[in-house]
């Protein structure tokens, strides 16, 4: 299989000399859905991922795109008198503007057009809508940020890669729900780079309008890992209540608000609940306190690693003879005495079924797997060179993800604050 990625910029340059080893078959990213991308035009004077190739082709994109926006906030000022129908989560339901007209909107694969380039405002996306729990982890990683709205994960990756936004923050497990393996999938589709992480403990309330009580409440809808973290604690709650997933938690307490569900409850967070005028009708419900969600940081360009604090680098290889590999390349960790703190398979989307034996064509046939590993080292160490080193000898692909900073700040559960 062959790596995707973008021509190489200095500084990803610079990052192959410290990793010890070249990153084969670079290609430039496609994305089917967007007409323009914008690189970088501070520092050269050609766009390498996107259409035109000087400064003046893309100040005169971004001057069309100008003039489109006005029309269309003209367009939008004449149709504020009428209650316009929209759909949030899959429903129908009227806009939000009794609640907080100011709040951003997630952006949506149509908004994802040229920018102009940023001020010294560090732009975060992130997804879901104001109070979900990955906005609280962007301010957390990136404190004073201008935190960016997404309605799905594949738009906040994108968002980065076209300098909409200058950084992604967004989850990737969970310590009651596992891994969020959308996520996963988009690091390996995208080549963004890891560059830091940040564990946020998670708080979880039930959410209801004002004076509605839980034992009139017939569906609780929320995030599918929200209601999974909170299974246990609902149950003994007394409630009978469908459960039904939705997009992200702050969602959920958006659309009851919205529709003036009086039957509905949402699982989010405290600040969700101020944010769309609910009542809290049980604080702390998810099944453990000790539940912590993992998130990281994505830009375009990786850091240079360093030795001078616990550094953490994440990994992703496949090999075309299965998964009998697999010892061997552990090894190479063991041998050097590298921890291992996740291991993570996913199957191959582009061929996910091998024979076992040639001879016995149609019986046995077992799953290709892609094998994401994180692992306690600095790839400005020689060990960590060397371990890549031997591993690339027995893989048909290895793509480093990113080698970054740990988060080392003591975990304290926090209440509904987030």
């Amino acid at each position: 299989m062959k790596a995707i990625s973008p021509s190489p910029g200095t500084a990803l340059k610079s990052m192959n000399r410290v990793y010890g080893f070249a990153l084969k078959n670079r290609k430039p990213v496609r994305t089917d859905n967007i007409k323009c991308l914008v690189n970088r035009s501070d520092s050269v004077n050609s766009f390498s991922n996107g259409i035109g190739s000087s400064i003046a082709d893309w100040q005169s994109n971004c001057a069309i795109l100008s003039s489109k926006v006005a029309v269309s906030q003209q367009q939008e000022t004449e149709k504020s008198g009428n209650a316009e129908i929209t759909a949030v989560n899959g429903h129908r339901t009227m806009d939000l503007v009794h609640v907080d007209n100011n709040l951003p909107k997630p952006l949506t694969i149509t908004d994802l057009s040229p920018a102009p380039m940023h001020g010294s405002l560090l732009r975060v996306a992130y997804q879901g809508v104001p109070g979900a729990y990955s906005e609280a982890a962007a301010g957390k990683a990136y404190p004073n940020c201008e935190a960016i709205p997404c309605d799905q994960f594949e738009v906040a990756f994108q968002a980065v890669e076209l300098w909409i936004a200058d950084r992604a923050v967004l989850p990737v497990e969970n310590s009651l729900g596992g891994s969020i393996h959308r996520n996963y999938d988009l690091l390996l589709r995208h080549r963004l780079h890891i560059v830091g992480e940040v564990q946020l403990p998670v708080h979880h309330c039930l959410l209801a309008l004002p004076g509605v009580r839980k034992e009139y409440l017939t569906r609780v809808i929320s995030h599918p890992q929200a209601l999974a973290q909170c299974e246990q604690t609902l149950t003994q709650l007394g409630l009978n209540v469908a459960r039904e997933a939705v997009d992200d938690t702050a969602g959920a307490a958006e659309f009851i608000a919205a529709n003036n569900l009086r039957d509905t409850a949402a699982i989010a967070s405290a600040r969700a609940a101020e944010l769309y005028g609910l009542q809290i009708v049980a604080d702390g419900i998810q099944d453990d306190s000790s539940n912590v969600t993992r998130f990281v940081m994505l830009a375009r360009e990786p850091i240079i690693p360093r030795i001078d604090r616990p550094f953490k680098t994440s990994i992703v290889f496949a090999h075309d003879k299965g998964t009998s590999v697999l010892f061997k390349v552990l090894s190479a960790f063991a041998f050097r005495n590298i921890s291992l703190t996740k291991i993570e398979s996913r199957p191959h989307r582009n061929r996910p079924i091998r024979l076992v034996d040639d001879a016995n064509v149609g019986t046995a046939k077992h799953f290709e797997y892609m094998f994401y590993i994180d692992f306690e080292a600095s790839m400005a160490e020689p060990r960590a060179q060397n371990a890549l080193a031997e591993v690339q000898e027995f893989t048909s692909f290895l793509r480093v993800l990113g080698s970054y900073p740990m988060d080392m700040t003591p975990w304290i559960p926090c209440r509904g604050d987030l």
